[in-house]
């Protein structure tokens, strides 16, 4: 126990000296977290992330339904990308692990605590900083599924957000599992929010806020033609996440596209 908070406090020391110090030298980490994310994730096929909280429990309603999720767009043909650690986040992963030809990924972060590698990822990697983890989390991803979680889960929830209302990403869908537990927060942006004219109305239409599995999976399969005519729209075509997504497409035979 003692040794573990050592390494608590070691971890948080080194974060908050990277964050707050001026050495210019510190860029050169920001760089090698993206590096390696291009190249460990750049030729990934079609791909689903999935976010929640690290301190689910695994007998709860919520790891049970992430894991059935994964397992039904895994089955589907989508790799499951999570931030890699415990909760949701494994659940996720455990449910997509054991299909062929699927990834099961996971972007995991050093912490001082709580975050730890869960053992359901066929690939992973580990960033020093949130905002590099997080580009990697939405950049490879044709739609994010949003399960119950604390404060690091409403953080990529809000991100996932602006760059879908501020169209920096568009074609993606975001779906927010979970009824019970999110209805006040809808609540919250639809009574201050909205009505104090921060968001337009079509800004709600962004979230898809529902329990049903079935529902999101079918509906994130249908996406994806509309993600390659975006993809079509922006000149991406000689891409090769172009190519994959519209190989997969034509492998599913889901039209004439």
């Amino acid at each position: 126990m003692e040794r573990r908070k050592n390494l608590q406090k070691e971890l948080a020391k080194r974060y908050v000296k990277d964050i707050k110090s001026s050495d210019i030298w510190g860029v050169f980490k920001v760089i090698a977290d993206f590096v390696q994310g291009f190249e460990e994730l750049g030729d990934l096929g079609p791909s689903v992330t999935i976010l929640g909280g690290a301190r689910a429990h695994k007998d709860s309603v919520h790891y049970n339904n992430a894991m059935k999720l994964a397992d039904k767009l895994a089955a589907k043909g989508f790799n499951i990308l999570t931030g890699g650690g415990p909760g949701i986040m494994e659940a996720a992963n455990r449910g997509a692990f054991n299909k062929h030809c699927v990834e099961s990924i996971g972007l995991n972060i050093d912490l001082p605590h709580e975050q730890s590698p869960n053992p359901f990822t066929t690939k992973e990697c580990t960033f020093d900083y949130f905002f590099s983890r997080k580009v990697m989390l939405v950049k490879y991803s044709m739609s994010y599924v949003v399960f119950p979680g604390g404060y690091g889960t409403l953080d990529e929830l809000f991100e996932a957000l602006t760059l879908i209302q501020t169209k920096k990403i568009k074609g993606v869908r975001l779906f927010v599992i979970g009824v019970d537990y999110y209805t006040p927060l809808i609540d919250f942006m639809k009574t201050s929010l909205l009505e104090h004219d921060m968001i337009e109305e079509h800004d709600m239409e962004i979230i898809t806020l529902i329990d049903d599995l079935d529902f999101v999976a079918d509906e994130i399969e249908k996406s994806l033609a509309c993600q390659i005519d975006n993809l079509k729209e922006e000149g991406l075509e000689s891409t090769s996440y172009f190519k994959t997504l519209k190989d997969f497409y034509n492998s599913k035979e889901y039209g004439d596209e």
